[in-house]
């Protein structure tokens, strides 16, 4: 923001400050005070346009002071710029409108990496690897575009058309082709697939609209295949909407038991209960958790573990237990504001100590008058503090202590704790220095080989690809400038191999070749075996 604007954005936000106070103080008259704080706050702003020595750009100063007010209520209530609106609104809601390609610049020139399942560019025969040069009349070669400009030339109304002029490098072909844009949906499951004759596997990316649905055929799908057991990887989730984590628990939980309770400031209790529809009450669970599952992901874990249902594996989640509703300011932008606090099924809330954005908080996990840390740097502390390392070095707090009705202990104030803690695995740390020239080498490989790599089965592809360490080499010798040990070497053989299988096999291929030195995976099948 232009410091020029300061004083006067100051200015707005404390106007906007005393009209929050007087709206959430409870007195009978709040709404004359609210209308009277509104007439102040338009004034203000009428008195700058009118008056100010400086041109000012009000709608700017304004998006300020709401985001400046928010910022004084907790981390989690956030504004929302109308030109953010729909890019979240879609990732919310599963789907956007487009010609359903997953696409990267390569050389200036827009490269599909995946035409989408289900989408129009697919039904068109567009293919891995094709190039767009131009979008109706647009150029999109040689422009170094972001791809905010792509996406606005790629994306429409629904049934609209647009005609792309593509080059097709496996047989050195240009050609014209017009694709009617249709809904694309937003994949929340990232993969789903057995790990055995027995256990299978789903990776939830999102709570969004059309996650259960997914989730459900997935379910059905592995359930078909024997299934009696499942994982459910909910690493990195950072949650969604509770009604669809409520649909999901409800497929593991018997009827009738509690799944979560919300609280608002008006004391009202709105409870959420397991029906009879579930199609998993009687099978094995695992749910993997860690340090980025939140909100969502903690109601699906902490209903389970407060239910004694399945193992919770992995490391504390994150410690969202705020609950968010849109609203709409009635110009295309919009507030998330916190309306309830969320508990598990044991009354506990998970929610992490915070003050609000940007400002102190004192880690109750490290002790009383210890570290001082801003509410998004308390899971970098967990590193530094040994947390995740170490169950033990985890500081639970006595006074928020749960029993389960198995009479399990579990606790609150901060996360859920899992039932089996695996550490984090840094022995497959790199630098990010090798990570851009890999993902070149890998698209390119198999760009310049795609004819016979797609021949390969998986399973051929994990046996016997670069088996004598041909291709690895010819990796290395591009990034020779770059010291690597033998034990770097390594690393970056079987990870050039990971980016290979996903060029080849999309998300499946990367997850399911990853799956083999995943220790949270491991040690499912340990438990397994006992």
């Amino acid at each position: 923001m232009n410091k020029n604007y300061l004083p006067i954005f100051f200015a707005i936000a404390t106007a906007f400050g005393i009209l929050v106070g007087y709206f959430f103080s409870g007195n009978n008259a709040r709404f004359n005070k609210v209308s009277a704080n509104e007439q102040k706050v338009k004034r203000l702003i009428n008195f700058i346009q009118r008056d100010y020595v400086d041109e000012v750009d009000t709608d700017q100063l304004l998006d300020g002071a709401i985001a400046e007010m928010l910022s004084k209520l907790d981390p989690h209530s956030v504004y929302i710029p109308k030109e953010n609106l729909q890019a979240i609104t879609e990732n919310m809601q599963g789907n956007f409108v487009g010609i359903g390609v997953q696409f990267r610049l390569i050389n200036d020139s827009i490269t599909v990496i995946h035409p989408m399942e289900g989408g129009p560019s697919i039904k068109k025969g567009i293919l891995a690897g094709d190039r767009i040069l131009m979008a109706d009349e647009d150029t999109l070669y040689g422009k170094r575009l972001r791809n905010g400009q792509i996406l606005k030339r790629l994306k429409g109304a629904p049934n609209s058309q647009v005609n792309l002029q593509v080059y097709r490098k496996s047989n050195d072909s240009l050609f014209n082709i017009s694709i009617g844009r249709g809904k694309i949906n937003i994949k929340s499951v990232d993969v789903a697939y057995m790990l055995n004759d027995s256990i299978g596997y789903i990776k939830l990316d999102r709570f969004a609209q059309n996650t259960y649905r997914e989730f459900k055929t997935s379910l059905d799908n592995l359930l078909s295949k024997g299934m009696t057991d499942l994982v459910l990887d909910l690493r990195g989730n950072g949650g969604g909407f509770i009604h669809i984590a409520n649909k999901i628990v409800d497929e593991f939980l018997e009827d009738d038991k509690l799944i979560v309770f919300t609280k608002n400031n008006g004391g009202e209790v709105v409870e959420s209960f397991a029906t009879e529809d579930g199609d998993f009450e009687d099978g094995g669970l695992y749910v993997l958790i860690d340090e980025n599952s939140a909100s969502a992901s903690e109601i699906v874990a902490g209903a389970l573990q407060d239910n004694d249902k399945g193992t919770i594996i992995g490391r504390r989640s994150f410690g969202k237990g705020l609950v968010q509703e849109e609203m709409d300011l009635g110009d295309g932008s919009a507030v998330r504001l916190t309306t309830a606090r969320y508990y598990t099924p044991t009354g506990r809330s998970i929610q992490k100590p915070y003050r609000s954005k940007g400002k102190k908080i004192q880690d109750q996990f490290k002790g009383v008058n210890s570290l001082e840390l801003t509410y998004d740097e308390e899971v970098e502390s967990r590193y530094r503090n040994g947390e995740l390392f170490n169950k033990d070095s985890i500081k639970l707090v006595d006074s928020l202590q749960y029993k389960t009705p198995k009479g399990k202990v579990v606790y609150g104030g901060g996360g859920i704790v899992p039932d089996v803690f695996v550490p984090i695995d840094t022995t497959a740390y790199l630098p990010a220095i090798f990570f851009g020239p890999m993902n070149d080498f890998a698209f390119n490989y198999v760009d310049n080989n795609r004819e016979a790599l797609n021949k390969l089965s998986f399973e051929e592809f994990v046996d016997d690809f670069d088996k004598d360490q041909k291709i690895s080499d010819r990796f290395f010798t591009q990034i020779k400038d770059v010291r690597t040990s033998a034990k770097t070497k390594e690393k970056l053989r079987k990870l050039l191999k990971i980016n290979i299988a996903r060029e080849l096999f999309n998300d499946e291929g990367w997850y399911r070749l990853n799956h083999l030195d995943d220790k949270m995976i491991k040690q499912v099948l340990e438990l397994e075996k006992k």
